[in-house]
């Protein structure tokens, strides 16, 4: 058995300096890749029952049961990319806000195309749950996010949800966490490997990701062409999160005495300067759109071969 997969491993190097970003979605990057319904029936197919394997058969055989090779290696490029990436995402979300969202919108417009195009027959009731989801997941990054409390049981079930949220194409993990409240902490709790925090987190997370994965499942199991509408809709609604220019509409300080923005409006480039004086960086903006929409297609033909 090979017992680790370096195409993987980069993959989930891919998802988790994604996941880290609030607005973009480590699930898309597994879309794109063509890893996604590998790592759904994977999740799906793990239970209790496979220890038996172990038991009976040996170490190897319970690894290969489980697809042991693909998980440790997704995982452990996931695990090293947020915990090598959590301070550079940081300086860039507050050094280069503009430019790096630039380069996701153009990477998540990417996305919804290449997703969009593996439905070969478009009808009333694919566009019409394109259109339904796309309106869901605009209204999601609309809403206002919480304070929330940092309890063991509330971060577990933070935990839980943002990770639902990570594995959809186009949903954001890390900003379900914005909304509850808990982004700010996870990231601190990162940086600093502060394991009361990370530990109910992760748990949740466990919890959370062997449910949802049989539900989607089922899902592409007997409706793929409708999840796939359902999910192009997601991303597609999912990009006002993600629009570079921003109008800060109300501000709350943070536990370090910092005031940060609570609520924001997409606006137009211009409108953007004329209410902050900061130069919009339209040219380079759209640079990097188009540089990170090419690296959307580039993937998927490398993914090919």
């Amino acid at each position: 058995m090979n017992w680790f997969r370096w195409p993987i491993f980069l993959r989930g190097l891919a998802m988790g300096s994604a996941d880290v970003v609030p607005g973009v979605s480590g699930g898309t990057i597994a879309f794109i890749t063509g890893i996604y319904e590998e790592l759904i029936l994977t999740i799906k197919n793990l239970n209790f029952s496979q220890f038996s394997i172990w038991k009976k058969q040996g170490f190897s055989a319970f690894c290969e049961a489980i697809n042991g090779s693909f998980l440790l290696s997704l995982l452990a490029g996931i695990a090293i990319s947020i915990l090598s990436l959590a301070k550079l995402i940081t300086y860039l979300l507050e050094e280069h806000t503009i430019l790096l969202f630039a380069f996701f919108f153009g990477l998540i417009l990417a996305s919804a195309v290449y997703i969009g195009k593996q439905i070969t027959a478009w009808d009333w009731k694919h566009i019409l749950l394109l259109l339904v989801f796309a309106a869901i997941a605009y209204f999601i990054t609309t809403i206002t996010p919480a304070n929330g409390s940092s309890s063991t049981i509330y971060l577990a079930l933070c935990g839980a949800i943002a990770i639902c949220a990570m594995i959809l194409p186009g949903i954001s993990g890390a900003f379900i966490l914005l909304l509850l409240g808990q982004y700010n902490i996870i990231i601190e709790a990162l940086k600093k490997f502060d394991l009361t925090v990370i530990v109910p987190v992760g748990i949740g997370a466990i919890a959370g990701i062997l449910l949802f994965s049989r539900v989607l499942a089922w899902f592409f199991n007997h409706f793929k062409t409708m999840t796939l509408a359902a999910l192009t809709g997601f991303v597609v609604g999912a990009l006002n999160k993600v629009w570079p220019w921003k109008e800060v509409v109300e501000t709350f300080v943070n536990r370090h005495g910092e005031t940060e923005p609570l609520v924001e409006r997409s606006v137009s480039p211009q409108v953007f300067t004329e209410l902050t004086g900061i130069p919009n960086q339209v040219v380079p903006s759209i640079i990097l759109a188009i540089v990170g929409f090419t690296i959307v297609f580039a993937m998927e033909k490398l993914a090919s071969k």
